[in-house]
């Protein structure tokens, strides 16, 4: 970025060096011009200083009307015109004193910046006709002896010498506005790494917080299958034993009511101990089944996006193993987070069908669609993720797989996209085995 701007305030300290020279340069030109055709006016008084004076002051109001004008430099006639007028007056010039040959070299400098294409060379070869003539002593000079013989070949070898400048110019100028356009791509393919070093620091930060909460929801999962299967089903084992002992004990004794308390303990640690295993899953889940978990998620989506959005059930609803229904509601979830960031949908339909095997929910949008080429396999660098909407389908399809589930993604720009996470149907029967 230093190298970069570097070299872009050198281009315009001599862009602006540049216009300042031909801001200054032909003033400059004419003031010598006539300082040394007075000069010679003094010494010569054949010289007609008014006719001098006269051109000298047109030619000054010329150049300064046509700078100062908001529009000349814009319009190709007006350019033309002004560049006509130039050697006019020039021609006028060199006529009346040969010292103007020093100004008609601007004849030059306007035909590169003020003319196009083959007018180019017109205007270069009008100049070296008028500057020849003052290199052989004036129009009146030619007109003594044979010297006008010489002025054809003088102006055609000016002309060739003027023109061979002019084509270098041109090059430079060329080389100067290759480098301006590759400083300019430069700076918008540092602005697009920038930019992208930022959003994959951001997607980065992303996976470290969803990779830290899939770590503690697993070990709070993990947790709660320790407690069920070793303190609940301990407890409930010892539950049972003490009202087996109770029975066999005598009403209002001593040791009855010592079994009593006893069983009044384990079950309070027992109702303790399955509210912790109830904790660390979801709520909603704990609360209702799994459509209406879906439903009520779907419904608050729907209410806070402003998004018309449906569910719909098929088959048999029977209960599922706890990490299936877990699954599907947050695939559920993280697709609807999706459809309201990125999709710019006006609808989605959700269908969660129960199959004799298998389980399938299915998310629909109608939004912008987008490629996912690069979802396409478990394994998803960060740049193609966020190309494709962020990692959270890459984190509902690493969820889905670890169940032996499969996940499946379809979208086209501007098409939509479906999103289809099926699952084993495995019955909650074997959650509580």
């Amino acid at each position: 970025m230093a190298i970069e701007a570097e070299l872009r305030h050198a281009l315009d300290r001599a862009d602006r060096r540049r216009r300042a020279v031909m801001r200054v340069l032909p003033y400059a030109l004419l003031a010598i011009s006539l300082a040394f055709t007075l000069l010679q006016a003094f010494m010569d008084p054949g010289v007609n200083v008014v006719a001098v004076v006269a051109l000298t002051v047109a030619a000054t109001a010329c150049i300064y009307l046509f700078s100062g004008h908001p529009g000349g430099h814009e319009n190709q006639v007006r350019r033309g015109t002004f560049y006509a007028a130039v050697v006019a007056l020039a021609g006028g010039l060199v006529a009346a004193s040969p010292w103007y040959g020093f100004f008609a070299f601007m004849g030059y400098v306007y035909a590169e910046t003020h003319l196009r294409g083959r007018w180019k060379y017109v205007g270069v070869s009008a100049t070296a006709a008028v500057t020849s003539a003052a290199y052989l002593g004036g129009y009146a000079g030619l007109a003594e002896g044979q010297a006008w013989l010489a002025w054809p070949p003088v102006a055609l070898v000016v002309a060739l010498i003027a023109a061979a400048f002019l084509r270098f110019a041109e090059q430079e100028e060329q080389r100067v506005v290759w480098q301006r356009q590759s400083l300019d791509e430069l700076h918008a393919s540092n602005a697009q790494l920038e930019q992208a070093m930022q959003d994959n620091a951001a997607l980065h930060a992303q996976l470290l917080v969803q990779a830290r909460e899939a770590g503690v929801q697993d070990e709070r999962q993990r947790m709660a299958r320790e407690i069920h299967d070793t303190l609940a089903q301990g407890l409930a084992g010892i539950l049972a034993q003490l009202q087996a002992a109770e029975q066999t004990l005598r009403t209002g004794s001593p040791e009855r009511r010592q079994v009593t308390a006893a069983i009044e303990l384990a079950r309070e640690g027992l109702t303790e101990a399955r509210r912790t295993v109830h904790a660390v899953e979801p709520q909603v889940l704990a609360e209702s089944r799994l459509p209406e978990a879906i439903q009520a998620a779907v419904s608050r989506w729907s209410q806070s996006n402003g998004v018309e959005a449906a569910l719909t059930t098929t088959g048999y609803a029977r209960p599922l193993h706890t990490d299936i229904e877990v699954t599907l509601l947050r695939a559920a979830q993280e697709a609807l987070a999706n459809v309201a960031k990125h999709a710019d949908a006006g609808r989605v339909v959700l269908t969660l069908s129960y199959m004799e095997e298998s389980v399938t929910l299915d998310v629909l949008d109608d939004g912008v669609g987008f490629e996912p080429v690069a979802l396409r396999g478990s394994r998803t660098r960060p740049q193609d993720a966020a190309a494709a909407g962020g990692f959270g389908l890459t984190a509902m399809r690493q969820r889905v797989q670890r169940l032996a589930g499969q996940l499946e993604v379809e979208s086209e720009p501007g098409g939509g996209t479906a999103i289809s996470a099926t699952l084993p149907a495995i019955p909650a029967e074997q959650d509580a085995a």
